[in-house]
């Protein structure tokens, strides 16, 4: 069953019913569902679909020509050809003799593209001179984003100017992420988004009619499962050099978010890792986090992981390999990692909130049309006992800011079992002033998977929202 993406289905169909050509550009992070939603929108419809693979120029160039005669003239699909302009040319005239709109779909682009510099160069001529006016949509999709960002979408581009549209494929935010899970209780749901980080595959792999924790146990910690070795598989498709990415993965995911932290626990070079930072940024994995109100400020950065499911596995898995290994995957499962579920939960339940947060002050529901949310991290001053004063870090979970009325929201978030008390809400009001004076904070937003304590019934809460994990998937 095809779930969501109603939005990227619809700017496709706007591109299909144009007359003459059209193209889009769709790029994404692997398995986020590229493949699945192209497939969607042609099922009905006349298409040629090639996938390239890491097979070099000519090979590519074979095959894509047998799927092009597969289509237009199955007799002579066995046909060799020594350039991709003779193909392109035949294609060219089997599609004039029609008004039938049809659909080519150059799939993983990269790879063909990487190998055959001229491809992009010979497409531009035949948009330019051959198929403007012709029923032609294009379509051309990869997973390689610096790739797909520098050599097919920015101006140097040899296509640059011909798409009518792109679609950057992201991952399922949380409350398209249960849909696929529609009987679980928003907590399950919730937990599903954070083992899967909203990622299409790793979603289509979760049976609705089984529970969250047998779903869980029979995909990362069966040693068959699909997601016990993902995260490998994922790496040696984009990495040379798997080890040392592997080295730094397990450190962005122990905590350590600067250059010299990590290059230091792995001892490497600064330039090494860094080289390897962007390549993992490049490939969706990890991101690198700013703090909000301090953006310019270059010191205030940190590199995070960006895939939850990643920091699933790099929190339970390492430590359980012999054990899932000897079968014992399950028990381990329900000893270690279910008593931690919340405590993983933490940040992941972070970033939920700060989409809500942003897709409800979108809409002016927060008194402020918002137009950014983030984190705020730093040091406060505080006072102890005795009357001296000392720093200690802290930071902001939510921070929803209006860049045109200068105007801000900030909230704290509880992913535990215990309802949310008072403590909570002094703490968040204490760190208020952190945030940079031009804002002016008009609400305090208090998160929670438990709901909260009677003391809040009493209060006025005429600048406090207060809102539940249910509230959340309403």
């Amino acid at each position: 069953m095809f779930i969501g993406r109603e939005r990227e289905l619809k700017s496709l169909e706007t591109v299909y019913s144009k007359d003459g050509f059209g193209m889009t550009i769709i790029y994404g992070r692997r398995r986020v569902g590229k493949s699945t939603l192209i497939t969607e929108f042609i099922k009905d419809k006349k298409y040629i679909f090639y996938t390239a693979t890491k097979i070099g120029a000519k090979r590519n160039l074979e095959l894509f020509s047998k799927q092009v005669l597969d289509v237009l003239d199955p007799a002579y699909s066995d046909a060799t050809f020594s350039s991709i302009e003779n193909i392109l040319d035949i294609l060219t005239q089997k599609i004039a003799r029609t008004d039938e709109k049809i659909i080519i779909v150059i799939d993983e682009l990269p790879y063909w593209a990487e190998k055959d510099e001229a491809l992009l160069s010979i497409l531009q001529k035949y948009i330019d001179t051959q198929w403007i006016n012709k029923n032609i949509m294009l379509i051309l999709c990869g997973s390689a984003l610096s790739f797909m960002e520098k050599k097919v979408l920015s101006e140097k581009s040899p296509v640059f100017g011909r798409r009518d549209a792109q679609i950057k494929l992201e991952a399922f935010n949380y409350r398209d992420s249960a849909l696929f899970v529609p009987d679980y209780t928003p907590e399950d749901k919730a937990i599903c988004y954070g083992v899967t980080g909203g990622v299409a595959k790793y979603l289509s792999l979760f049976d609705p009619s089984q529970n969250l924790d047998d779903n869980i146990k029979r995909l990362f910690f069966n040693n068959d499962g699909y997601l016990f070795d993902e995260t490998k598989n994922l790496l040696t498709q984009e990495f040379a050099d798997v080890t040392l990415v592997n080295n730094i993965i397990e450190q962005v995911a122990s905590g350590e978010n600067t250059l010299n932290n990590i290059a230091s626990k792995v001892k490497e070079k600064d330039s090494t890792v860094l080289y390897s930072l962007e390549k993992l940024m490049d490939v969706g994995l990890i991101e690198k986090k700013k703090c909000i109100t301090e953006e310019k400020n270059k010191k205030k950065t940190q590199y995070v992981l960006k895939d939850h499911m990643f920091k699933f596995w790099y929190k339970f898995i390492p430590k359980a390999i012999s054990v899932i290994e000897m079968g014992q995957g399950e028990i381990y499962y329900e000893k270690v990692v279910k008593p931690n579920l919340h405590s993983y939960m933490g940040s992941v339940f972070e970033e939920m909130c700060r989409y809500y947060t942003l897709e409800q002050g979108i809409q002016g529901l927060f008194g402020a049309f918002l137009t950014e949310t983030g984190t705020w991290w730093g040091v406060e001053h505080i006072k102890d006992k005795s009357g001296k004063w000392y720093q200690q870090p802290t930071d902001i979970d939510v921070v929803g800011i209006s860049s045109i009325d200068n105007k801000a929201v900030i909230g704290e978030c509880k992913f535990k079992n215990e309802k949310t008390d008072k403590s909570i809400y002094e703490t968040l009001i204490s760190k208020s002033g952190l945030i940079s004076g031009k804002y002016n904070i008009i609400k305090y937003l208090l998160f929670s998977l438990s709901g909260f304590t009677d003391w809040y019934d009493k209060i006025d809460k005429t600048n406090l929202v207060l809102i539940t994990v249910d509230d959340m998937f309403k």
